[in-house]
């Protein structure tokens, strides 16, 4: 089973470009290794996060990173971006409304390219740290309307949604955000770990 991991630097975590067996150090490494170790050689794994994506930019990769690898299953996550790159300087960020456009059109394409393929959509996220506090509400406000997009989407094509703001929120209250979140976007070793959890939780219900 060929399993693919898609989004943005959470996902990259500093992967290898030239070697697929230097896989970064986030939350796709921690599920090949559970995996790895429960059932050795079942399973060849691909990361092809992106740091810096969003959703346009995941869709402009979708021959080349995505159908050309012919994954049996990929998870997808994708969204802060959209909305962080709009308080750049030059903003560049995505709107709620043509994130859900573009995320459709990625996963029927996808679909229709790979009719068997499995896809599990996993939700941004945020918490309130040094990257997202100056422009707190907004940047809540923002990502809640992409993470409720990449659920409709999810229920459109019923697909497994693997939640993750909740939990997060729950473990910010038994340590500081810092300690899941580094700036409250990316995650720590913690953070990732959790991650972690919840995926092999969701993809399990797949098999």
């Amino acid at each position: 089973m060929k399993i693919l991991f898609q989004g943005d630097s959470i996902t990259d975590m500093h992967r290898s470009r030239e070697n697929d067996e230097i896989f970064g150090i986030g939350y796709a490494l921690l599920v090949k290794a559970a995996l790895g170790l429960e059932a050795p050689g079942e399973y060849k794994f691909i990361n092809r996060g992106n740091a810096g994506n969003r959703i346009d930019d995941l869709y402009s990769r979708i021959k080349k990173d995505i159908i050309n690898h012919r994954p049996d299953v990929m998870s997808i996550l994708i969204g802060v971006n959209d909305v962080w790159h709009d308080f750049y300087d030059e903003p560049n960020g995505v709107s709620a409304e043509r994130y859900y456009k573009i995320y459709d059109i990625l996963i029927e394409e996808v679909k229709s390219a790979l009719p068997n393929i499995k896809i599990m959509i996993m939700e941004p996220f945020i918490l309130k740290a040094s990257a997202t506090e100056d422009n707190w509400e907004c940047f809540k406000e923002e990502l809640i309307k992409r993470a409720r997009m990449a659920k409709k989407i999810a229920e459109k094509y019923d697909l497994p949604f693997i939640e993750l703001q909740e939990g997060f929120d729950r473990l910010a209250k038994i340590m500081p955000a810092n300690y899941w979140l580094e700036d409250g976007v990316h995650p720590t070793a913690a953070g990732h770990e959790y991650i972690k959890n919840q995926w092999i939780k969701t993809f399990k219900t797949i098999l």
